[in-house]
């Protein structure tokens, strides 16, 4: 279930931020008579996921908010990550829905981030398809991965998501452009459905 924290180490709310304190501060339907002569009658809403261990433990699941909802499937973005992560050679691994502007409106697709052990070691975007699809439906694919050297933080030492780069979709490097009148066409259509610049006969 969702953490929530009463009680006596619960602030008051967000500095000058009204709007998110309604929305992560609210009423403790729990609170007893004496948490109520002493002020603890809100509860903070974590955006955390646990589990209740039989030891009286709380067991950390990952993030509520991490949930999307992509071509009508609601997908949990940590358990892409924690299959991208078992990948050999792969430290570390982030997952982010993204949104293109296409002909038919905004499309979100999914983009695996991964930082490698080793510099040297080379992994495939066709690689972590195969990997990846031995325990992923086919809906939970990222659509693009994208190799980096570290991953931006914030200030606070968590994952900066913002300054995730957007993958490079069109590439010169393989390309070959369509001849017929035909391969310009279809070419065409999926340059309109993908929302991307340039489409070559064998992407």
């Amino acid at each position: 279930g969702e953490l929530y924290i009463g009680g006596a180490g619960v602030a008051r709310g967000y500095l000058n931020r009204e709007e998110l304190t309604q929305e992560r501060f609210v009423t403790n339907p729990f609170a007893t008579e004496a948490d109520k002569a002493n002020g603890y009658t809100r509860m903070y809403k974590t955006g955390d996921l646990v589990r209740w261990l039989a030891d009286g433990n709380l067991e950390y699941i990952g993030r509520n908010d991490d949930q999307v909802k992509i071509r009508g499937y609601r997908i949990e973005l940590s358990e892409i990550e924690a299959v991208l992560v078992g990948v050999e050679g792969i430290v570390q691994s982030c997952v982010l829905a993204k949104e293109r502007v296409t002909d038919n409106g905004v499309t979100k697709y999914l983009v695996g981030y991964y930082i490698v052990s080793d510099t040297d070691q080379k992994v495939t975007s066709e690689d972590l398809i195969e990997k990846l699809s031995q325990e992923l439906p086919e809906y939970m694919i990222p659509s693009a991965f994208v190799a980096m050297e570290t991953f931006p933080m914030t200030v606070n030492g968590k994952l900066d998501k913002r300054a995730l780069p957007d993958p490079e979709f069109s590439t010169t490097e393989n390309y070959v452009a369509p001849q017929t009148d035909l391969e310009k066409a279809l070419c065409d259509i999926w340059v309109s459905v993908l929302g991307i610049e340039q489409v070559g006969i064998t992407d």
